[in-house]
């Protein structure tokens, strides 16, 4: 198991007699990736911020021993302190005082009792608040669902990628407005959002800008639509710092490419399965080049797992693949150059036209294949039996 050893980015002190207080604190700050301080009053709330540099402070105005007025003086004649960023939390009868005080220097303020929502509202507007994975250190698989908001005013447009995705596990729900779209990120923060840039007066860059600055899609990520031709629009998503460009006519082989990777997510699983004694590696029907990078990506660590693992064996199926192409053929002679440095076992299985296809290339014609994956296993599985191998070079 990793563990994540990674320094908090953010440090929040909260000060505050009230222990009830500071337990909200706390849990309103969880899912975000920071570190929380605690004082029960000026004095202990000095004397950590001297100490720990918090990058955003709490206040409390009413406390013992010292109130949040006289730590508050404190703080702002401390050449070190100073520029440390306060958030004042008062009871509904002293928000006069606080705006009185104000002036001494306090970024914004909170009245008792307060909404944890309110109070993350304010302090992202103060320090960039990060929210935490939910999930492990290793990124989600494609097989794992995800919500999709697709902001688009034309509903052909919105069937299509429906249509086109429909092959993953993923939620798309379509809206046609700036207002539909922000009530939605409010109940249900999606995964990613596709914007059209046509909307109209230009309402998909607001709509950006205020996805932005909201601490629940902050970090979504945001693909911008527009048709091919409008390069003006274009190169206003890239100014503005749209996650990533999709021209209509969509290509949805792209768009999905491009989802995957801004989502993070594991695709190793459409090429990479361990079945029982074995590793196996298939390439699909058609392999364009981003599909082959792709594959090429994830070679060496998930052959390196399987050995980690225990296996010795290996099949590389390419049965169902169309046509035989240069890039193919270095794909495979990485691969099978790969299962040698590793000492991995390996079987070759194809169709009649791949089969046909290698004999017409110099350096694939003494290529041994397997008929079927029962017919690799059953020769892998043979003691010491001649295991189909890449000819030399």
């Amino acid at each position: 198991m990793i563990f994540n050893t990674t320094v908090m980015r953010y440090k929040v002190l909260t000060v505050d007699d009230s222990r009830t207080v500071r337990i909200i604190v706390r849990k309103a700050f969880k899912s975000y990736d920071c570190e929380i301080l605690e004082a029960g009053n000026g004095v202990e709330g000095l004397a950590i911020a001297a100490k720990d540099s918090p990058d955003l402070i709490l206040l409390d105005v009413t406390m013992p021993v010292m109130d949040g007025v006289e730590m508050l003086t404190k703080i702002k004649s401390d050449p070190q302190l100073k520029g440390i960023p306060v958030i004042m939390l008062t009871a509904e009868g002293g928000r006069d005082n606080v705006l009185k005080i104000a002036k001494i220097g306090v970024r914004d303020y909170l009245v008792k009792p307060f909404k944890e929502e309110t109070l993350i509202e304010k302090a992202g507007r103060v320090i960039d608040l990060k929210p935490l994975s939910d999930q492990p250190t290793k990124a989600k698989s494609i097989f794992d669902p995800a919500d999709i908001l697709a902001v688009e005013d034309k509903p052909a447009i919105i069937q299509q990628i429906q249509e086109g995705l429909k092959h993953m596990p993923w939620k798309i729900h379509g809206v046609s407005t700036q207002g539909e779209a922000l009530d939605y990120c409010t109940k249900t923060p999606p995964d990613l959002v596709l914007m059209s840039l046509s909307l109209p007066e230009e309402s998909a860059f607001n709509l950006f800008r205020i996805m932005r600055t909201n601490i629940k899609t902050k970090y979504t990520p945001i693909f911008a639509l527009a048709v091919k031709t409008e390069t003006g629009q274009q190169q206003q998503a890239q100014t503005v710092g749209f996650s990533a460009l999709i021209t209509k006519p969509i290509d949805l082989g792209e768009l999905e490419a491009k989802m995957c990777k801004s989502m993070n997510l594991d695709t190793s699983r459409r090429y990479f399965s361990i079945e029982p004694g074995f590793l196996m590696m298939r390439l699909p029907e058609n392999c364009s080049p981003a599909v082959l990078a792709e594959v090429a990506n994830y070679l060496k660590p998930k052959f390196s797992e399987a050995v980690d693992a225990g296996h010795t064996r290996m099949i590389i199926d390419i049965h169902e693949l169309k046509t035989l192409h240069m890039g193919v053929i270095k794909l495979l002679f990485q691969a099978m150059q790969t299962c040698r440095e590793l000492t991995l076992q390996f079987a070759l299985v194809g169709n009649a036209q791949i089969v046909s296809e290698c004999k017409g290339f110099e350096d694939t014609r003494n290529w041994l294949f397997c008929d079927s994956i029962d017919e690799a296993k059953s020769t892998l599985g043979k003691l010491g039996a001649a295991v189909p191998q890449m000819a030399s070079a």
